[in-house]
């Protein structure tokens, strides 16, 4: 399978969307597959069956820190963007690869698994439920979503991120806690070290490169 890569740096939740949204629709045209990566300003997004009930936090609280609270269709419960996390939106034709939306999350997983290793961080999944785990602690979290077989949103992946920040939602709907590579290594992480890698695992899991 043949896709770009497209680095939109710190972008805001909204206009990454409308980005999504467009390159959905041109690869519907048949143009290339394309893999964003990005961070955002913190905000806190809930997929298609979230409960508000897994929000810990006042409205009021959320406004006064300027962090926005969105409803998006993607599946998955509540999760939180904020800069030191890198977000991954592939937009990919699964319609030359497998229409198997479970198969494509699973390799979604494999890619992070794949990159954790580079840092000397052995991760897993959790059985039955979605994205990457250190132990009981999550480090990524992944919901997507598809129109006619191509994909949109994706997986969020903590290298620096300020872990506090999930103390305002169960994440995922989860009693969990979230860890990043920064807090696993002790020190920050080059984001752009990770970005290299994160291509490179995604190349070898969906083309075999």
């Amino acid at each position: 399978m043949k896709f770009s890569f497209e680095d939109l740096g710190c972008i805001s939740y909204q206009e990454a969307y409308i980005i999504q949204k467009k390159r959905v629709d041109q690869v519907l045209q048949g143009e290339l597959s394309t893999i964003f990566l990005c961070e955002h300003p913190s905000v806190l997004t809930l997929g298609r069956l979230a409960s508000e009930d897994n929000l810990l936090i006042s409205k009021e609280c959320l406004d006064e820190q300027g962090i926005s609270v969105e409803h998006i269709d993607r599946g998955g419960e509540i999760t939180l963007h904020s800069p030191g996390q890198l977000v991954v939106y592939p937009i990919i034709n699964l319609n030359f690869f497998k229409k198997d939306l479970h198969e494509y999350m699973r390799k979604l997983e494999q890619v992070a698994i794949e990159l954790l290793k580079d840092f000397d961080i052995v991760s897993d999944r959790f059985s039955g439920r979605t994205g990457v785990w250190i132990g009981r602690k999550k480090i990524v979290s992944i919901g997507v979503g598809v129109k006619k077989w191509i994909t949109f949103h994706g997986m969020g992946i903590n290298i620096n991120t300020d872990l506090n920040l999930f103390s305002m939602i169960k994440p995922c709907g989860l009693e969990v806690t979230m860890t990043s590579i920064s807090e696993i290594k002790g020190q920050v992480i080059d984001m752009n070290k990770v970005k290299k890698s994160l291509i490179e695992k995604f190349c070898l899991e969906f083309n075999g490169e």
